[in-house]
C-alpha cells in the first residue's frame, strides 16, 4: 500500500519507543503511605493489603530508611491507636507527646531530607469514627476547624513538610492556612484533598486503621461518585483558600476528574492510588489472573497519563524495587 503516514515506525523498537514515550514515571513522583502502630519490634500485615505491614516506630525508621535507599523519599504517615486513645473531640490528634507526633520528630531528626506528609482529619483518633465532631448525630463543620487548625499546627510543629486535610469540611483549607501563618509555618505545604469521593475503595484502609464510622456513612462531607462538576467546585474553593497541591481520591476509577483538575488549575494535580485498588491488583495477581507487576506499571502510568504529577501509592516501595532490577 503506498502509506505516507505510518505510526508503527515509532514503535519499531524498544529504543524508539522509549524516544517518544509521552509519559514518564519515576519515584520522585511518589508518595509512600505508611501505617504506625503502639509498640515496640512490631510488624503487622495488613490482611487486605499483602505487602502493606503496619510498624512500630522503631521498625517504621528501618522501612523508611530502606525506601530512601531505594529513592523513595516521600511519605504519608497514617497512625493506628488503641480505642482508649480515642475521644469524641480527637484530643490525641494534636498532642505533642503522642507516639503520632513523636514519630513525626523521629523521621525529620534522622532523615532531614525526607519529605514528610501528614493527614489531617479526626478519624483516627475519633471514638466516633467520623472526620469531624459529631453532635446528635450529625458532622459539625466550622466546630470541627478548630481542631483541624491545632492538628495541622502540631504536625508542622514536629516537621511536617506537606499537611494533607482528608477531612472534607467546608473552609477548612483556608482555616489551616491560616492557623500555620499565624503559628509561622508559612513554609509548610497543604496537599489538598480537593474531590475525595465516599469511595467503596478505602475497605482496605479502614481495617489497617480499624477507622471505619461507628454509626452511618461519610456522605454528607464527601462527594458524590455521580458528580464531576463538583469537583471543579471544590477545587476552586482548595485553590482560593491557599491549596498548593490539590489530590483527587481514589485515583483509577476518576481519571477523568484528575484530567479535569489538571486542565483547569496550574498548581500540581496528586492523586491518591488508594487501598482498594492496591488489594485488587494482589488479590488478582495471586490468583494468577493478571501479571501483579504489570498492571502496577500500567496502573500507575494511567495516573500520570491523566495529569497527576504526585502519586500516593501503597505500591511506591515495589515501584522503586522494580526501577532497580530493571536499571
Amino acid at each position: 500500500m503506498d502509506l505516507l503516514r505510518r505510526p508503527r515506525r515509532n514503535r519499531k523498537s524498544e529504543t524508539v519507543r522509549q524516544m517518544v514515550q509521552e509519559t514518564q514515571i519515576s519515584t520522585s513522583n511518589l508518595i509512600f503511605p505508611i501505617f504506625l502502630i503502639e509498640g515496640n519490634n512490631k510488624k503487622e500485615e495488613v490482611p487486605s493489603m499483602p505487602g502493606i505491614y503496619r510498624y512500630s516506630q522503631d521498625l517504621l525508621y528501618k522501612e523508611i530508611e530502606e525506601c530512601m535507599e531505594l529513592g523513595v523519599k516521600s511519605f504519608d504517615v497514617f497512625p493506628s491507636l488503641s480505642e482508649d486513645k480515642k475521644d469524641k473531640m480527637a484530643t490525641e490528634g494534636a498532642n505533642p507527646e503522642g507516639i503520632y507526633i513523636k514519630t513525626l520528630a523521629g523521621i525529620k531528626e534522622r532523615f532531614p531530607e525526607s519529605c514528610l506528609m501528614t493527614d489531617v482529619a479526626m478519624d483516627p483518633y475519633s471514638s466516633d469514627g467520623h472526620d469531624g465532631i459529631v453532635e446528635n448525630g450529625e458532622i459539625l463543620n466550622d466546630e470541627t476547624l478548630e481542631v483541624l487548625g491545632k492538628m495541622a499546627v502540631v504536625q508542622a510543629q514536629a516537621g511536617a513538610d506537606i499537611i494533607g486535610p482528608s477531612d472534607m469540611m467546608d473552609g477548612r483549607v483556608e482555616f489551616i492556612r491560616q492557623s500555620l501563618d499565624d503559628a509561622g509555618f508559612t513554609k509548610t505545604s497543604i496537599m489538598s484533598y480537593t474531590a475525595k469521593y465516599a469511595s467503596a475503595y478505602y475497605g482496605p484502609f479502614r481495617d489497617a486503621l480499624d477507622s471505619a464510622p461507628k454509626f452511618g456513612d461519610k456522605k454528607t462531607y464527601q462527594m458524590d461518585p455521580a458528580n464531576r462538576k463538583e469537583a471543579l467546585l471544590e477545587a476552586e474553593l482548595d485553590f482560593a483558600e491557599g491549596a498548593d497541591f490539590l489530590m483527587v481520591k481514589p485515583a483509577l476509577a476518576y481519571l477523568d476528574i484528575i484530567r479535569d483538575l489538571k486542565n483547569n488549575f496550574e498548581i500540581p494535580i496528586s492523586a491518591y492510588n488508594v487501598s482498594g485498588e492496591y488489594a485488587m491488583v494482589k488479590a488478582a495477581a495471586e490468583k494468577g489472573w493478571l501479571d501483579g507487576e504489570k498492571i502496577m506499571l500500567e496502573t500507575l502510568m494511567s495516573m500520570r497519563r491523566a495529569g497527576a504529577d504526585v502519586i500516593l501509592t501503597y505500591h511506591a516501595k515495589e515501584f522503586a524495587q522494580w526501577v532497580k532490577k530493571h536499571r
